[in-house]
């Protein structure tokens, strides 16, 4: 008898191990049901997209990155986007970089945001072979004038030094683009005047109503301590940044001729308001731009955004950036085909 209820409780406690995994398993399942991964739709598309797609905006569709590298081919200038301390989107460009290189010839020369216009003479010495490493960052005060970890874009230095025809800083002094976010356009002396754009648009209304959109976002006590409080000085300045940026482009490309790569943050490139069109209005030539987008939720991409998107992850590395560079996108029910 008492063997029998030995077995039966032997059995008991199986049964309830059993069912404890049973459970488990279930409530696993559960959860990963409910976790879906972020997707992105196009505006007037029926597909969605996940990270590490990318999408030909004009037509909708994804494409592989040997049909991209196709597509640029005749392009004059290749505006490259990315989120400043996003490890993906760095490790993106460099192999952007290496095929628009292996594709173009001669070599594009390459533009930075990276480094002011007052830099110049430093990033020539470093293309001649004239600076090393060490010096080279001292002389461009990295730590200080940009700030976010070098080896991110050691890369493209190197590559460019190594393969392109020229190294530009294209950034307008960034103490003149903080005094004009302060005080305007009008505070700034004729010698700081000679240091950035000669012709700035200040009445281009889509950009205007999206860095509105960006101003009221950040309106926080860190930005009223430094002084940040008047949308119009906010706007002069971020014209300041992307028709200087504009300027430098062109004239080099009006001096040289050939190609361009440029890299800078998404913000300057989104909807080409910031300097795609602003080169544009300078000079006729064909431009691309690819923007560097991490997908965190389920998104409606706008089709005037860019010329192609490359859905990332939204790792982050370094230093919180400062400059603005969210893009307004709208949330949507996740319904239709889905690329993988």
């Amino acid at each position: 008898m008492k063997n029998h209820l030995h077995r039966d409780i032997r059995k008991f406690e199986l049964f309830l191990i059993v069912l404890g995994f049973l459970m488990l398993f279930q409530a696993c399942s559960t959860s990963k049901k409910h976790m879906m991964p972020p997707l992105a739709t196009v505006e007037g598309v029926q597909r969605h997209f996940s990270q590490g797609r990318i999408i030909d905006l004009k037509t909708g569709k994804a494409i592989n990155f040997p049909n991209l590298i196709e597509q640029l081919g005749t392009v004059d200038v290749v505006f490259v986007g990315e989120v400043h301390n996003n490890p993906e989107h760095h490790l993106i460009q460099v192999q952007l970089l290496q095929a628009l290189m292996a594709r173009y010839t001669p070599p594009p020369a390459v533009a930075m945001e990276f480094f002011d216009t007052t830099r110049q003479p430093v990033l020539d010495r470093f293309m001649n072979g004239d600076l090393d490493e060490t010096a080279f960052l001292e002389e461009v005060d990295w730590k200080n004038s940009w700030r976010f970890p070098y080896h991110l874009y050691r890369p493209i230095l190197w590559i460019s030094r190594d393969k392109g025809t020229a190294l530009l800083g294209i950034n307008a002094p960034n103490q003149l683009v903080k005094k004009v976010a302060r005080s305007g356009l009008e505070s700034l002396t004729a010698e700081e005047r000679n240091q950035i754009a000669r012709d700035i648009d200040l009445n281009n209304k889509p950009h205007r109503e999206y860095l509105n959109s960006i101003f009221k976002q950040h309106q926080t006590n860190k930005n009223l301590k430094h002084g940040i409080q008047n949308f119009d000085h906010f706007y002069q300045a971020q014209c300041v940044w992307d028709e200087t940026m504009a300027e430098t482009i062109a004239d080099y490309i009006k001096a040289h001729g050939g190609r361009m790569v440029v890299f800078t943050g998404n913000g300057h490139i989104v909807n080409k308001f910031g300097i795609p069109d602003r080169v544009l209005r300078r000079m006729d030539v064909k431009t691309a731009t690819i923007v560097l987008y991490p997908l965190t939720e389920q998104t409606t991409i706008n089709k005037r955004m860019a010329d192609y998107v490359w859905l990332t992850s939204d790792s982050k590395t370094g230093r919180t950036m400062r400059r603005p560079t969210k893009m307004p996108h709208k949330k949507t029910e996740t319904k239709g085909k889905t690329e993988k």
